[in-house]
């Protein structure tokens, strides 16, 4: 019989704050590349791609991240609430400024889901580019993310997507929080 073995370590502030989401993973290769993923986000890398974040935390290709985005067998909306459920304790009850705000980022081509040309605010101008809606938390001069969705154009929609304007992400957020 073989025992389960443990996920490999990375630096030891990553590993504490991903521990509390190793329940989530039923595997201990996504859970090692939901580690692997933080690491890279927070790397000084300059483009956060997976190939690139895999360069930087050692793996020898990025198709381990790739399959653990795309087909391993987690839910991205348990993480998300359990998430939001440590903030809250976190908070102790202390209440947040709440913040919305959109973001984008320029991208060339159009592979990637919802990249159509449209206005991006922090570049000034119409581009081609993806655009989120964020929300965010305030609390003693400190800034921390909370929740975002993803704008869709309607040039861009899929079968199984309905419009939704800035304006409604944000009040959807709202609602969630």
């Amino acid at each position: 019989m073989n025992l389960p073995r443990d996920a490999i370590a990375t630096v030891s502030f990553v590993d504490q704050y991903c521990a509390v989401y190793q329940n989530l993973f039923p595997e201990v290769r996504s859970f090692e590349c939901f580690k692997f993923l933080h690491l890279g986000m927070i790397s000084e890398i300059k483009r956060k791609s997976l190939p690139a974040i895999a360069r930087a935390v050692g793996l020898e290709s990025s198709q381990s991240l790739h399959h653990f985005l795309a087909n391993s067998p987690w839910d991205i909306e348990t993480v998300r609430q359990q998430r939001i459920e440590l903030i809250k304790l976190a908070l102790k009850e202390r209440e947040i400024i709440l913040c919305i705000d959109e973001t984008g980022d320029n991208k060339k081509g159009k592979s990637t889901d919802y990249v159509a040309r449209q206005y991006i605010g922090n570049l000034g101008k119409t581009e081609n580019g993806i655009v989120s809606v964020n929300a965010y938390g305030v609390l003693e001069g400190i800034t921390f993310p909370l929740i975002f969705k993803i704008f869709k154009p309607k040039s861009r929609l899929q079968e199984k997507d309905v419009y939704k304007t800035k304006p409604r992400l944000a009040i959807e957020i709202i609602h969630e929080l």
